[in-house]
């Protein structure tokens, strides 16, 4: 179940009201009076069926509350109510399967943000991907992956995507186009400063055959994106965060970067090129698997309510 709290303008709580009564998946409906001071208004509360979060918010975004008042859903892990396992029942589908829009979006829109931290952590996985490229250790690859951030982003290119929201779109972005090459640029120094101290002696990356599936690009390559990506997405929709590790170690994307930083400071320039392809290919599956699965799950949903 989620909790639902709405703050409307006193003229709009019948309506808010009603909108609540109207949908089966809503119950324990409260209101209080003018309990909200900023914005003025009622504060209004519901319990709420996870099959139905969608149509519900839908239904009081047409009355400008967006602009007028606010919205809110909060996870409710335990309810003991035979009234809320009425809405649940009552309500089509099945709560495991249900997407809430609106939750997915503001869930993609945080993990998306180039801030310090994002930057922090990616910096970081590809240092860890550097180390386990020239220690020819594929252990510290897989430990790389699973550092490695950048999944946030590719998620919230998809709904981007099938939501038609410009503004996550670009925020993705921005975090995928600087954040690479700023990590990759700091592993650049950091690789360089470990050659200089006599910590890093690596006279070529080909002969690393524990780690050179890396950088060689095949139809596989991107049929492990894909399948990846599909996963992942349902893992973030269905927050099955187990998944979602299984995800990160299964694509070569932080390691394609740190191997290309490698390669091309032993000269390898053609080494290079195949990891940042790889990256790249990883990066475009991985998003474009998302799309799909987020389109499916639409176009079911859409149905459904027909």
């Amino acid at each position: 179940m989620l909790h639902l709290r709405v703050i409307a303008p006193v003229e709009l709580r019948d309506q808010v009201v009603e909108v609540l009564q109207r949908h089966v998946g809503a119950t324990h409906v409260v209101v209080h009076r003018d309990a909200a001071v900023e914005p003025p208004g009622d504060e209004i509360t519901a319990d709420i069926a996870r099959e139905s979060a969608n149509a519900v918010i839908d239904d009081l975004k047409a009355l400008d509350l967006r602009r007028r008042g606010a919205i809110t859903l909060d996870v409710v892990d335990t309810v003991v109510s035979n009234a809320a396992y009425r809405a649940e029942k009552q309500a089509d589908g099945d709560p495991g399967d249900a997407i809430v829009w609106e939750e997915l979006s503001a869930r993609t829109r945080e993990e998306s943000t180039l801030n310090v931290t994002f930057l922090l952590f990616l910096c970081l996985a590809c240092m860890i991907a550097a180390v386990g490229v020239v220690t020819n250790s594929p252990v510290t690859v897989v430990g790389a992956m699973v550092v490695g951030p950048e999944f946030g982003p590719l998620a919230a290119l998809a709904v981007s995507l099938v939501r038609r929201r410009l503004d996550l779109a670009r925020r993705a972005s921005i975090a995928l186009l600087v954040g690479f090459p700023v990590a990759m640029a700091t592993t650049a120094v950091f690789v360089l400063a470990g050659e200089a101290l006599g910590w890093i002696r690596l006279g070529s990356t080909r002969q690393l055959n524990e780690v050179d599936f890396i950088f060689q690009v095949g139809p596989l390559s991107f049929v492990v994106a894909l399948l990846a990506g599909a996963a992942g997405m349902l893992s973030l929709v269905s927050a099955k965060s187990a998944a979602l590790v299984g995800v990160f170690i299964s694509v070569t994307t932080v390691p394609a970067a740190g191997f290309a930083v490698v390669a091309a400071s032993v000269g390898e320039w053609d080494v290079a090129a195949e990891s940042a392809a790889q990256l790249g290919l990883n990066l475009i599956g991985i998003t474009v698997a998302g799309v799909l699965v987020l389109a499916v799950r639409r176009r079911h949903d859409t149905r459904h309510l027909a």
